[in-house]
């Protein structure tokens, strides 16, 4: 039903939210204009009239949409100006708000929901993502679909130890990046990073955010009474086939689920599956069959763990599986290392390169340069499965830029460590947190390479299961190190990663209506009890970075000129510097500031002839100085020597000998190589030069000595 047109503004700490619904996009079943400051977003929400008959999950699709106009941009390609596919900045986004939204619909609901966040207008005061999640969940309690919102969002910036509210994106020297979002009582979703924040203070953070983003919710709620919504008669529950399962096999597989010999355990429930499949062939469809057993198996997962504090692999709920860790084990990569814990297992490689290999990043937002990339790749293989292979999926994208975060703030300065690194996480098998085991992979195959990192990295991901009554969880228990079945049966999936000091990434995903800060509290112990015991395993197998930078890397050297005498080394038309670059085998990046680059692939290259080459076109001749200098013109009056690269001077013919000289052409030619002095710079930078100036045994064997 198409609501009336409704519009309220709010003032949010000196921020205007404005709300709107009912003027745009009038066939979808529910459109929200949220304005942030000068920041525009459009929310639609379309939901399917039947459910999907076949599907075993929630066909929920979120697409965030950047548009270049929404910051006055055309796109930089030279042959594509439309947009493409979604950059990685849009499909985190995308993630940011599927998270905390999916969980708030009904278990068995197979009704398709999509939802389109388009940004309009984009004011760096005011970044996208937190309206864009306020305006999902507008749009969706305003649409037919059973959403059991309304939910908050903050963005939560710190500096100099002081919380900021929704900082802007032009605020530098953040040492705290964090999404929050959550209902009246509980935490939904947490994402982002710190630069080794203490577990004390991050839950002080967290505290905070979550007063903060009720007020999102309250104006959700005000808009909200003021419009006529008539949710769809919706009929979700449990199929009759639960209960027949249950009662026949509850008891059989609680019994196998205590197995410890877990391929033992697989095979009998693979036999459990295959019988009911056949007994209540013709009575239900096959997914309903297969549906239920899994829920069966979830439900009795659960129940052992709460009642009896047993894991599936028989492991204590503090339990960390064994690690097998080793480095070195790519022959002719600059860096890689190989991390188990249990049947997760990740292999990093980490490649160096030149400034020149940083990568350009063009978003809506801005254009940028980064140096340091973590990719993660999850192949089929690494599940037992078949699939094409194709272009990184969302999961791919957020689980690399996850353990990116985990990994920038410990990155050496690019003063201090001039390279471009790259990192890529292999999963070769997963069986649960294979982002975590990537992040500890990463930071020893840095190690390997040589990069002086600031500190090693290492993560872990907690797991839950809970008892609930009423809507509110009357007993729980935290697991440590989840793997794939306790992922699979669980209500949360909480990734925490850190150094020695401090936490320096964090996300939490819920399959229930938020967590408390009770449970929060109790994970931030456990997991930094078994950070640090990942940590120390680690230090046994690496304890420093390699002394060297691995010997297959290229070589850099860095020196700084004068900013000004930046168009001396390139030269007109770039001639000066592609000279260099040819006669030289090296790669050579300039920096606005002065600083200079010169790289080469190991020994290929000349890197000191290079570095003596800039040197020479930027240093300032001082008088007094002595140069070997060739002659480059002649004239009536003396000839014309170049003594360095682009520099030359005159020696008048009354300079080259005490003794008179009729033609100079008749003792020297273009291309002679002369010892010169330099006696004189005048103010406009002319040298002259003088040969008859030299000591006296420089001047032997000259012809005109």
């Amino acid at each position: 039903m198409k609501q009336k047109t409704y519009s309220k503004e709010f003032d949010w700490k000196g921020k205007t939210l404005k709300l709107e619904t009912g003027k745009l996009a009038h066939f979808a079943d529910s459109a929200v204009r949220i304005d942030f400051g000068k920041t525009t977003v459009l929310c639609t929400v379309v939901v399917s009239k039947e459910p999907r008959e076949e599907a075993d999950f929630f066909p929920l699709l979120i697409d965030y949409e950047e548009k270049y106009y929404a910051s006055g941009k055309i796109s930089g390609s030279r042959f594509i100006k439309r947009e493409g596919r979604p950059s990685e900045e849009a499909v985190l986004n995308a993630r940011l708000i599927d998270r905390p939204i999916r969980p708030l619909f009904p278990k068995y609901y197979r009704n398709d929901v999509q939802v389109v966040v388009t940004v309009l207008s984009y004011d760096p005061q005011c970044p996208p993502e937190i309206p864009s999640i306020i305006g999902t969940s507008l749009a969706l309690s305003i649409s037919q679909a059973p959403f059991q919102g309304s939910v908050g969002a903050v963005r939560v910036g710190m500096k100099n130890n002081e919380i900021i509210l929704n900082p802007s994106d032009e605020i530098e020297g953040l040492e705290l990046d964090l999404k929050v979002v959550g209902n009246r009582e509980r935490i939904l979703m947490v994402e982002g990073w710190a630069k080794e924040i203490s577990e004390k203070r991050m839950l002080e953070v967290l505290r905070w955010a979550h007063k903060q983003l009720q007020f999102a919710i309250k104006v959700q709620e005000e808009f909200l009474a003021n419009l006529d919504i008539k949710k769809a008669e919706l009929l979700i529950s449990e199929s009759d086939i639960h209960v027949k399962l249950s009662s026949l096999l509850g008891s059989k597989i609680k019994k196998t689920l205590q197995l410890k010999n877990e391929e033992k355990r697989q095979e009998e429930l693979n036999r459990f599956e295959e019988r009911v499949l056949k007994e209540f062939e013709g009575d239900y469809k096959q997914i309903e069959i297969q549906n239920a057993f899994n829920d069966l198996i979830k439900k009795e997962t659960r129940r052992l763990i709460i009642e009896k504090g047993f894991r599936p692999d028989g492991r204590k709920l503090d339990e960390i599986r064994p690690l097998n860790i080793e480095v070195g084990v790519l022959p002719r990569t600059h860096g890689s290392a190989l991390f188990s814990r249990g049947e997760t297992q990740v292999l990093s490689i980490t490649t160096l390169d030149s400034p020149a290999k940083e990568q350009l990043v063009e978003t809506m937002e801005e254009e940028r340069s980064k140096r340091f990339m973590h990719h993660y790749n999850f192949p089929p293989y690494s599940t037992g499965d078949i699939r094409p292979l194709g272009s990184p999926s969302r999961r791919e994208i957020g689980h690399g830029a996850l353990a990116e975060k985990a990994l920038q703030n410990i990155i050496p300065d690019k003063t201090f460590f001039p390279y471009t690194i790259r990192v890529v996480s292999e999963v070769l098998s997963s069986n649960g947190s294979t982002s975590m085991a990537a992040t500890c992979a990463s930071t020893l195959s840095l190690m390997d390479a040589g990069v002086p990192i600031k500190s090693p990295v290492a993560g872990i991901a907690m797991g839950l299961v809970t008892e609930e009554k009423d809507g509110k969880i009357t007993n729980y228990k935290v697991l440590t190190d989840i793997q794939g079945v306790e992922d699979f049966s669980g209500d949360m999936d909480f990734k925490v990663a850190g150094t020695k000091k401090g936490i320096t990434a964090i996300q939490l995903d819920v399959k229930i209506s938020g967590i408390s800060f009770e449970i929060i509290e109790e994970v931030f112990v456990r997991a930094k009890k078994a950070r640090l015991y990942i940590l120390e395993e680690m230090a046994k197998v690496l304890p420093h970075y390699r002394k060297q930078v691995s010997p297959l890397a290229p070589r850099i050297e860095v020196l700084k000129i004068d900013a000004e005498k930046i168009r001396d080394v390139i030269g007109p038309g770039g001639k000066t510097i592609r000279e260099i670059i040819a006669q030289t085998g090296v790669e050579i990046d300039i920096e606005p500031d002065g600083t200079v680059y010169i790289s080469s692939e190991s020994d290929k290259g000349n890197i000191k002839q290079a570095r003596e080459w800039v040197e020479n076109l930027t240093r300032e001749i001082k008088v007094g100085e002595i140069f070997k200098g060739k002659i480059t013109r002649i004239v009536d009056f003396g000839a014309f020597v170049e003594i360095l690269p682009g520099q030359e001077g005159l020696v008048h013919i009354s300079e080259f000998s005490e003794k008179r000289i009729d033609n100079i052409r008749n003792l020297v030619k273009v291309g002679d190589i002369i010892p010169v002095k330099v006696i004189k710079i005048d103010e406009l930078g002319r040298i002259n030069l003088s040969v008859k100036a030299l000591p006296s045994n420089l001047k032997k064997g000259l012809p005109f000595s």
